[in-house]
């Protein structure tokens, strides 16, 4: 059993209700640098434990600001399995990409990069089935393939009995003398949308609520290096991690469903990128950088062209922090972000986050 308590205090210099993604689909809840002043941050209480000599079960509860109790993650894992077979069923976070498969509390900055905020929502859950097979090599390789309903952003739930989603990922890595390691990977997710809604202003200033219905595919491209001298980072350590996202979505968008109704061919190509560098510098104490940058790319409304706002502006977001671990079980953290993900508009923000663990933790993943 472990429990994971986490707070923030947001000083924000815009009002965080107008935020938004400038040339980008709403994409859910779970986005956005959230309300000003003091604020529960992502609590998380976990049960897991070997079920018996064949499986794996864990479940994640994680509670929300809005004081909102969800299962983050409930699954059943196989532990027997030969020759480097593993198959996951139930609720879990996608082996897409690098940081997704994380909790928050592992994250090195208050905040997803903007990239996960604006083509997953934050994070990508899946429920139904996963497959990982580790290779019998010297060097590191996992492959991997999973089905599920597809409810999670960018698609949605469409009341249907086949899978509603698929991904495919490879990772692979090694060491590089005794001082540094890397890992690289590569992930495709297809998924589809029905009736996704998104409210926006229209060209003509007035709020509309909108739908789209089609394909949703995306490429990853993920890699992180590491070094700690001879291997031994408890003193100093370094590690550069960085993402890259490209989705293309297909379909048709209807225009004002309330009212006009009008639907159109649609096709969008974006994508968006991350880098950041973490350097602990002595014990308990890292300092870190990131850059997070979007590209609205191309957008046909076809049809409904002329009743959308069209836009080539790149949301940017750079962010400083520090932060002190006293021990494994306890973490605080400063955050400065200068974000401008809206157009013309340059939030200064300052965070303050506490992060304890109690309980029986496992170790975090690579």
């Amino acid at each position: 059993m472990s429990v994971i308590l986490s707070g923030t205090y947001a000083s924000l210099s815009k009002d965080p209700g107008t935020w938004k993604l400038s040339g980008f689909v709403p994409s859910g809840d779970e986005i956005g640098p959230g309300g000003r002043g003091f604020s529960l941050g992502e609590s998380e209480f976990g049960l897991s434990a070997n079920i018996d000599p064949w499986f794996y079960g864990a479940l994640t509860l994680s509670v929300g600001a809005d004081d909102k109790v969800a299962a983050e993650e409930a699954f059943v894992q196989t532990t027997a399995l030969p020759d480097g077979l593993k198959v996951k069923v139930g609720r879990f976070f996608s082996g897409l990409g690098y940081l997704n498969e994380q909790h928050a509390h592992s994250w090195d900055f208050v905040d997803a990069p903007l990239a996960y905020q604006a083509f997953l929502g934050g994070q990508y859950k899946q429920e139904g089935l996963q497959a990982k097979w580790l290779l019998p090599t010297e060097q590191f390789i996992e492959l991997g393939a999973e089905l599920g309903n597809g409810h999670g952003f960018p698609g949605n739930d469409r009341n249907r009995n086949s899978a509603g989603s698929m991904a495919l990922f490879a990772h692979t890595g090694g060491d590089v003398g005794d001082s540094h390691s890397w890992r690289a990977g590569l992930s495709w997710l297809s998924t589809k949308a029905k009736d996704r809604a998104w409210d926006a202003v229209d060209a003509a200033d007035q709020n509309v609520s909108n739908a789209f219905t089609g394909n949703s595919r995306m490429w990853v491209a993920d890699a992180v290096w590491k070094w700690a001298p001879n291997g031994n980072g408890k003193v100093t350590n370094f590690k550069l991690q960085g993402e890259y996202f490209r989705r293309t979505e297909s379909g048709e968008v209807v225009y004002d469903t309330a009212s006009a109704a009008t639907a159109g061919d649609y096709r969008s190509v974006q994508s968006g990128w991350y880098l950041q560098g973490i350097y602990q510098f002595t014990t308990g104490w890292r300092v870190g950088l990131r850059h997070d940058e979007l590209d609205s790319g191309t957008v046909d409304y076809g049809l409904n062209t002329a009743n959308f706002v069209l836009t080539n502006y790149k949301p940017k977001r750079d962010s400083l922090m520090l932060d002190w671990s006293p021990s494994e079980f306890s973490r605080w953290r400063l955050q400065v972000s200068n974000d401008r993900s809206r157009d013309g508009v340059n939030d200064r923000q300052l965070f303050l986050q506490y992060q304890m663990s109690l309980g029986a933790h496992g170790a975090h993943s690579y």
